[in-house]
């Protein structure tokens, strides 16, 4: 259980910091609790949920929350979370997440790559356009955070800096997405019973201590160490959720 504690606190930083780490608790929960891999990620998002809403106070109170940019990526989330849940009660997510390992390590190696055109990108909440590109981003964050666990910023995060927003506006924006997209996903794994409440209680307990810790140092690190920060993760988390696949698939 300490060694569990250890790693929560750690996704506590992480989440607050760049917004991206959740996964690592998925299978530290399997192989401390010997919970199967189902009832792990429906606890562990249960956890998010609180974690979410207690960052999005934090980074609400700095003025880091663009709403304009978080409303319409919520909206898609909160649909497609709860269509998520419902799929991972009836479908294996093996090969999801090995697709979604790659497009991780895709964003963190793109993130790193020296700032070209897509730092001249200017979100309009007057244009259509953007919106439903915002709407898009969340849909599919949503469903991929119901179906497999995952925190949602672990792809708006590196998704968003990639377009050109700022890495602190996209980890605060990730905040908010983990809001809708962990209440719908969690609602559908509640509805399945894919969750162990007891475990879920103390782990989000451990994890709010992290991530009061995260948020304190994201807004002490220059622009670009954070960008540097947020890319060694998704490569890092990434690299390990893809090893982790294929070992299961072996």
């Amino acid at each position: 259980m300490l060694a569990l504690a250890a790693i929560a606190f750690l996704v506590g930083v992480l989440i607050g910091c760049v917004g991206i780490g959740g996964i690592l608790l998925i299978p530290a929960i399997s192989v401390f609790t010997g919970m199967e891999t189902r009832l792990a990620m429906g606890t562990a998002l249960l956890s998010f949920l609180f974690t979410a809403l207690y960052g999005t106070f934090l980074f609400y109170r700095r003025g880091a929350i663009d709403w304009a940019v978080s409303i319409p990526i919520c909206l898609g989330a909160a649909i497609f979370g709860y269509v998520g849940a419902q799929v991972n009660a009836i479908a294996d997510p093996l090969w999801l997440n090995m697709l979604l390992s790659l497009i991780i390590v895709f964003a963190g190696a793109y993130v790193l790559m020296p700032s070209g055109s897509a730092e001249g990108f200017v979100f309009n909440r007057r244009s259509h356009l953007h919106l439903a590109l915002m709407a898009g981003i969340g849909a599919g964050v949503g469903f991929i955070s119901g179906l497999t666990g995952v925190g949602g910023p672990v792809l708006s995060v590196p998704v968003m800096i990639a377009l050109g927003f700022s890495p602190l506006v996209a980890v605060a924006t990730g905040q908010v997405i983990q809001v809708a997209a962990a209440s719908s996903g969690t609602l559908g794994n509640v509805a399945n019973g894919s969750i162990h409440f007891p475990t879920a209680a103390w782990l989000t307990v451990v994890q709010l201590f992290g991530l009061a810790l995260g948020v304190h140092t994201a807004h002490r690190l220059k622009t670009a160490h954070l960008r540097c920060m947020v890319a060694l993760v998704c490569l890092a988390v990434g690299g390990f959720l893809f090893t982790r696949n294929v070992a299961a698939l072996m």
